[in-house]
């Protein structure tokens, strides 16, 4: 079975010319009717690799719910769906994202149109199913797809994944597609196939180097306590090899007819873009805390440095309008926990700032993995302090190269001390004021009321794995 001459037509309008080498080595067996593990670098189209032959599929026998695509970020989710429906609009395709942070109801009501793909988090989806009373179920999905296989093959997802696996037709066709091979994967690709199924198709990486050569990956030795002097001066006097894709700083306002109050020639003051210093390239900031992704924004925000957020704490949709400035080069930096790093794709993105190494060497792969992407070229740099040795030979044991260092003048990083120490005043004022804190609370009683809900306080079961294939 080959892919249509519509689904070609859309890949022609999206200029894909060639398979990539996920592409070419998954599409042919999936159109087989085999399940599929496939393993790829970010960047290089493994959204397509099963979209085509759902798509190719449902093009033969439309019908709802066709296709269950499950993803651990709800913008990973967004995005897989934005995919979705480019290839699958000549099919007139109806697809539903389903993830935490928007309406329960309005998700309720539109999983009861039977949309022909569901994309979304485990949570949500688990949440609704058992609440719906019957209205619709998953009882003829055909094509169950884990994108970001590794993330979601761990304990924080195994209450959810166990549930789904136990309402999901078992004669359907499965695949897992993954950056990075951990050794749940590695069990379910060698576990022998069920009674009545062949083992499924497996495609490794061709090389077992896990960033791509056009990535520059550089880090800076960083007394922790003028971390943000380095980062202000870092945005400000990017790499060479990235400085012609700075942003340009935005006009400045024209003056108002009115006389402005003594409040709004203040707020003027705090926002003008006359003094504002020179706009970085594409910058995504990677930290492992939402409070810290939170102070970052406000901090380089009060530097005049454009600035959006994108983390755990913030509403769905305030989120989605991040990535929407971001992706637009309205604001040329973007501060984001690990809800950033897995799967988005922003072609733009010139440099990646690890603000604080990951504890896990795999998410270091998955953070760089944002710049450099499709052949294009980019820089990653990790600011290491006197805590973090051992986590850099941990990403460096897993990339199998050396990070450069990067060195930056001392002297001209503290002649903005002053400034940056009023930024972080301010910051911090900012966070208090907004009951951060709280909200953070907040969010840890949520969480721990729906972990006794699902079963969690028994402890994660990792024993769904055996039935994921």
């Amino acid at each position: 079975m080959g892919i249509s001459s519509v689904l070609i037509g859309a890949l022609s309008k999206m200029s894909i010319r060639s398979p990539t080498e996920i592409q070419a080595a998954c599409v042919p067996p999936l159109l087989q009717g085999e399940d599929c593990i496939g393993n790829a670098k970010t960047g290089s189209g493994k959204t397509i690799a099963f979209a085509l032959p759902i798509l190719q599929k449902l093009s033969l026998d439309p019908y709802g719910i066709f296709a269950l695509v499950l993803t651990p970020t709800r913008e990973l989710a967004f995005q897989i769906a934005d995919q979705f429906a480019v290839l699958g609009a000549s099919l007139n395709l109806r697809t539903a994202v389903v993830v935490g942070g928007m309406d329960m109801m309005a998700q309720a009501l539109e999983l009861g149109q039977r949309p022909h793909v569901v994309v979304a988090t485990p949570g949500r989806i688990v949440d609704l199913l058992r609440s719906c009373s019957g209205e619709w179920d998953l009882s003829r999905v055909k094509f169950l797809v884990l994108d970001e296989a590794d993330r979601l093959l761990t304990e924080s997802f195994a209450p959810e994944l166990s549930y789904l696996f136990e309402v999901l037709p078992k004669e359907r066709q499965t695949s897992l597609f993954t950056a990075t091979l951990t050794p749940a994967v590695e069990r379910i690709a060698e576990a022998p196939p069920k009674s009545g199924k062949q083992k499924a198709f497996i495609h490794r990486m061709s090389t077992t180097v896990e960033t791509v050569d056009t990535l520059k990956q550089h880090y800076i030795l960083v007394p922790s306590h003028v971390r943000e002097s380095y980062l202000y001066y870092l945005l400000c006097n990017p790499p060479e090899s990235i400085l012609h894709l700075r942003v340009a700083p935005p006009e400045p306002s024209k003056p108002s007819k009115h006389k402005p109050s003594k409040k709004s020639k203040s707020r003027k003051s705090s926002s003008s873009s006359d003094d504002a210093p020179p706009q970085p390239p594409p910058t995504i900031v990677f930290c492992t805390r939402p409070r810290t992704a939170a102070f970052l924004t406000a901090l380089l925000q009060s530097l005049r440095i454009r600035t959006a957020a994108l983390h755990s704490r913030l509403p769905q949709r305030a989120r989605l309008a991040s990535l929407a400035l971001f992706r637009a080069g309205a604001v040329p930096v973007l501060v984001a926990t690990d809800v950033g790093a897995r799967g988005l794709d922003v072609p733009a993105v010139a440099l990646v700032v690890n603000w604080d190494v990951p504890a896990g060497a795999e998410e270091y792969t998955h953070r760089v993995g944002r710049t450099a992407r499709a052949g294009r070229g980019g820089v990653a740099v990790s600011f290491v302090t006197e805590r973090d040795e051992e986590r850099v030979l941990a990403v460096e044991g897993r990339i199998g190269t050396k990070l450069e260092e990067m060195t930056l003048p001392e002297s001209k990083v503290l002649e903005h001390l002053n400034a940056v120490s009023t930024a972080k005043r301010l910051a911090n004022m900012e966070l208090h004021d907004s009951d951060f804190g709280r909200r953070e609370e907040v969010h840890r009683l949520k969480n721990a009321r729906r972990a006794a809900d699902l079963g969690l306080e028994r402890g994660p079961s990792t024993e769904y794995a055996s039935a994921v294939l």
